[in-house]
């Protein structure tokens, strides 16, 4: 029972999102926070319980950032619809969210897991800070909009992690230059055409 703990805790995180949607449509910041902070929790107690008791698997390391993802993205869609940040800060994340997806399609099937590095565990935590910022600055009404601050830094840091993610893959020969000429080439194939170009 205790190998399925981690990904329920995961699986729990997108259970918690149409509640945090719900609590800002209705403007209940304090429990929107509150229950955001559950949810970050249950981010930090399936990794340490998976780590500890030696219960990491491909379905985790799958599931955990995706379960990040669609927790960040659908509470800065509600915070854009409720003109509380600007449209702007969901839209790169979404870009980038989008590379990402398109670099998956690239590995997929080739015996490779890209699993959360350091940097992309920073840009969540930087980017959650934002998140709950926002949510202050709302309910105690503060002029200073610091919030936007903190975007800044998570937008920079998610750039970054996109950098680092697509040097990880390169250096790791998970995709090369050929694979992005000939995205649907097999490996024979391009070895047999780089064969023909050797005089």
């Amino acid at each position: 029972m205790l190998k399925h703990v981690p990904n329920l805790l995961t699986l729990a995180r997108f259970v918690l999102i149409p509640i945090i949607i719900k609590y800002i449509i209705i403007q209940d910041y304090i429990m929107a926070f509150v229950v955001l902070t559950i949810s970050g929790l249950t981010d930090v107690l399936d990794g340490f319980i998976a780590r500890k008791f030696h219960l990491i698997s491909d379905f985790g390391k799958l599931i955990d950032p995706l379960a990040d993802k669609a927790t960040q993205i659908c509470i800065l869609a509600t915070l854009v619809i409720q003109q509380i940040i600007p449209i702007w800060i969901l839209v790169v994340i979404l870009l980038k969210e989008i590379i990402m997806i398109a670099g998956a399609c690239f590995v997929y099937g080739k015996d490779f897991v890209v699993s959360s590095k350091w940097y992309g565990k920073l840009t969540t935590v930087v980017l959650y800070l934002a998140i709950v910022s926002s949510l202050a600055v709302r309910y105690f009404a503060i002029p200073i909009v610091f919030d936007q601050y903190l975007y800044y830094i998570a937008l920079a840091l998610t750039i970054f992690s996109l950098i680092m993610y697509s040097k990880n893959l390169f250096q790791n020969g998970i995709i090369s230059k050929e694979d992005l000429i000939h995205p649907n080439a097999s490996k024979a194939e391009i070895n047999s055409s780089k064969n023909k170009k050797t005089p």
